[in-house]
C-alpha cells in the first residue's frame, strides 16, 4: 500500500460554499464534497447513528485517479465544528484503471486509519457509531464476508450535534485548514438503508423523524464562467434522492465528473491520507 500526499482518507467536515442554504432555513443544501442526509437539532444531541449500504462498483478510466467514500458518522455538519466521529468504506480508482475498495475509520481532528478488513464491490456493509460521554465506539461489518471490526476510543474531542449518511469526494490537504477536493469517482449508485439515529434521550428515530431537523445534501462543483459575467450554477456531481416512505432509505447517484480545483480554506478535512494500493 502506498500513500498519496496528504489526502483525506474518507470523509471530512462539511464544506458548503456552493449556493448553500442554512440548515435552519431549508431542507436542501449544496456541498462541494458531501452528498446524502444529515439530521440535527439545536436543543439536543445524538448518541448513535446506524446505516447499511452495498460497496459500489466504481467505473474507472485508465489515466484518471478518482476517489469516493461512503460513511456514517456523528458531528461535523456545523461549519464551526472541529470534530467528527465516522466509519465507512472507499471505492477508488487507480491510475491504471482498476478499482480498489477498503474500510476506514476516523475521529477528526485525528487522522484516518485503514481497517484491516478485505472489502470487495458488491459486499453488503453495515456500520454504527456510538458516543457516550467521552467514549466513541465504532463498528463496521461486512455481512457478505462475515467480517467485523469494532473498537472503543476516547478521542480528544467529540461532536454529537448531528448524524449523517454520506457519500463524499475526499480532499487533499496542505494543512488542517487548506484543502482541495479531489475528483469524484464514478461510483454509480449507493443506497443507504436501515438508516436511523438515537438521541441523547435514548429515543430512536429514522431520518424523517419529527424529533429532529433533516437536510438533504447534494454534491456539486462550480462551473467555469466568463470574466465579468454572471456566476454559473453549480454542476451536479452526485444527486441525493428523496427518502423512502419510512425515512430509512435513500439513494445517491453519480451525476458527472468532479475535477479538483484550487485549494479552499473552508474546513473540508483535517485528516492526512487516502490509501491507494
Amino acid at each position: 500500500m502506498s500513500f498519496v500526499g496528504r489526502i483525506a482518507a474518507g470523509a471530512g467536515i462539511l464544506a458548503l460554499g456552493l449556493a448553500a442554504a442554512p440548515a435552519a432555513l431549508g431542507r436542501t443544501t449544496t456541498s462541494s464534497n458531501w452528498a446524502g442526509y444529515a439530521v440535527h437539532r439545536s436543543d439536543g444531541a445524538f448518541e448513535k447513528v446506524v446505516g447499511a449500504w452495498t460497496e459500489p462498483t466504481a467505473t474507472c478510466t485508465p489515466g484518471a485517479r478518482t476517489f469516493s467514500s461512503a460513511w456514517i458518522g456523528l458531528g461535523g455538519y456545523d461549519l464551526t465544528s472541529n470534530a467528527l466521529e465516522q466509519i465507512g468504506t472507499e471505492a477508488d480508482c487507480r491510475a491504471g484503471g482498476s478499482m480498489v475498495a477498503s474500510a476506514w475509520y476516523e475521529l477528526v481532528p485525528a487522522p484516518a486509519h485503514k481497517i484491516r478488513m478485505k472489502i470487495r464491490a458488491g459486499d453488503r456493509i453495515r456500520a454504527s457509531v456510538t458516543v457516550v460521554g467521552t467514549q466513541a465506539r465504532l463498528q463496521i461489518r461486512d455481512l457478505t464476508r462475515h467480517r467485523r471490526f469494532a473498537r472503543t476510543f476516547t478521542p480528544s474531542t467529540v461532536d454529537v450535534s448531528s448524524a449523517e449518511w454520506i457519500v463524499e469526494a475526499p480532499s487533499e490537504c496542505v494543512n488542517s485548514s487548506v484543502c482541495q477536493t479531489l475528483s469524484l469517482a464514478d461510483f454509480g449508485t449507493t443506497t443507504f438503508s436501515d438508516a436511523h439515529a438515537v438521541g441523547a434521550d435514548g429515543r430512536t428515530g429514522t431520518i424523517s423523524s419529527r424529533r429532529w431537523n433533516r437536510t438533504r445534501i447534494k454534491l456539486a462543483t462550480a462551473r467555469h464562467h466568463f470574466p465579468g459575467g454572471p456566476d454559473a450554477a453549480p454542476a451536479p456531481a452526485a444527486k441525493t434522492s428523496r427518502l423512502s416512505d419510512h425515512g430509512t432509505e435513500f439513494t445517491i447517484t453519480y451525476a458527472g465528473s468532479k475535477s479538483s480545483g484550487s485549494p479552499a480554506t473552508s474546513p473540508v478535512s483535517s485528516r492526512p491520507f487516502v490509501h491507494i494500493s
